[in-house]
């Protein structure tokens, strides 16, 4: 792995060989043509994480069905991570399909995740990657603060309609206060164009149009 910048938004993911739970990887070429997930936790055998994994694998095929995979990573061996989703599996009854990386601190440190007061610990962290490997969004999260998971289902599919249909998305879409479940128009790029819209069906003023997503 080389050594680089944190990657941010718009970057393309660092190349990277990992070990999981499932054998060596590499990222992002393993999901290519696919949208990925890559999370952190401060550590296997803790309690929110617990919560957070048993939430995203109940969502699990949910992501597989919206072409996204996930991925976890701590700074943890890969027997710690095999024991805890034993455990996970014997006291919740449920199965974690998807894979963690083990790490060493050498890819937390390259993503910018390790913790400012434990050298062996790594913040609550989310990447976004897209099909080309382009990072499309960063949430960072405190460790008393367990993740929404819906959320993350939402964003996954309100980049995949913008990126299809080339427009934005409210506040709050697909329920937003104001247009519902309809997309913002990009703003105009011309004069002639912003002229057009004055007065027309969805617009509230030239540069604020919405109409209802393509199905």
């Amino acid at each position: 792995m080389e050594s680089q910048g944190i990657p941010l938004i718009g970057d393309q993911f660092p190349e990277m060989e990992v070990v999981t739970t499932h054998g060596k990887m590499t990222l992002p070429d393993a999901f290519k043509g696919q949208w990925f997930i890559l999370f952190s936790h401060p550590a296997d055998f803790t309690p929110v994480c617990t919560t957070e994994f048993y939430a995203f694998q109940k969502r699990y095929a949910e992501f597989r069905d919206l072409n996204t995979e996930l991925i976890g990573l701590s700074v943890d061996q890969v027997f710690s991570h095999m024991k805890w989703t034993d455990w996970i599996r014997d006291n919740l009854d449920i199965e974690i399909e998807f894979p963690i990386i083990a790490d060493t601190g050498k890819v937390a440190d390259m993503l910018g995740l390790i913790h400012p007061g434990s050298p062996t610990s790594t913040v609550r962290a989310v990447f976004m990657v897209d099909p080309e490997g382009m990072v499309r969004a960063i949430l960072y999260y405190p460790a008393e603060l367990g993740r929404n998971f819906d959320e993350f289902i939402r964003m996954i599919k309100a980049f995949q309609v913008s990126d299809d249909q080339g427009v934005a998305m409210p506040a709050n879409w697909p329920n937003n206060e104001l247009f519902g479940d309809d997309v913002i128009v990009p703003p105009p790029q011309s004069e002639a164009v912003a002229a057009e819209r004055r007065g027309k069906e969805g617009c509230l003023d030239w540069w604020l149009c919405h109409i209802p997503v393509e199905k």
